[in-house]
C-alpha cells in the first residue's frame, strides 16, 4: 500500500534555496575601470588580515598570477588589490576534463583602520602570495608636564 506524503511548499522553497545560493551569491561584481567604463570581476582570491605590534598585514592568494598584473592601491582610506588571471590558451591539443580554478579579473577591497599610516605602506609577491605591510600611526606619547604649585 502506498503512503501519502504530505506537501510543504516552505521546506520544498527551502531546499530550492540551499541548493541555489551557491549559484546566486557567486554572481561577478562590476567595478569602474578607468577610461574602459564598467568590467566584470570574475573571481576573488583569498584573504588573511592579521595584526602585529606595529603593522597590519594583508596576505592573497593569487597562484599564477603575474606580478605585473597585480595593482595594489591605497585610496581614500581603503586598500585595493586588483587584477586578472588569464588562462593559458597557446598550448594546443590538451583536452581538460575538469576545471575549477577561477579566472579572469579580480578586485578585494578593505577599510584600512584608523591607525593605519597610508604612506607607509609596501608590499611584495613571492610563491603566489601577495603580501601588503601596513604600518601603523605612530603612537603620539602622552606627555607628562610637572606643575608647581605655588
Amino acid at each position: 500500500m502506498a503512503s501519502l506524503l504530505r506537501w510543504d511548499p516552505v521546506k520544498e522553497f527551502d531546499e530550492l534555496a540551499r541548493r541555489f545560493t551557491p549559484f546566486v551569491l557567486r554572481t561577478p561584481e562590476v567595478r569602474q575601470d578607468e577610461g574602459q567604463g564598467r568590467k566584470m570581476v570574475e573571481w576573488a582570491p583569498s584573504v588573511d588580515i592579521s595584526e602585529e605590534e606595529g603593522a597590519y598585514v594583508v596576505k592573497a592568494e593569487l597562484p599564477e598570477v603575474q606580478r605585473e598584473a597585480v595593482k595594489v592601491l591605497v585610496e581614500n582610506g581603503i586598500l585595493s588589490i586588483s587584477g586578472e588571471r588569464t588562462r593559458n590558451t597557446e598550448k594546443t591539443g590538451i583536452r581538460y576534463h575538469r576545471v575549477e580554478r577561477e579566472y579572469g579579473a579580480f578586485l578585494r577591497s578593505f577599510t584600512l583602520p584608523e591607525d593605519a599610516d597610508p604612506k607607509k605602506i609596501s608590499a611584495n609577491m613571492k610563491d603566489g602570495v601577495l603580501t601588503v605591510r601596513i604600518e601603523k600611526l605612530a603612537e603620539a606619547k602622552p606627555l607628562a608636564v610637572e606643575i608647581n604649585v605655588e
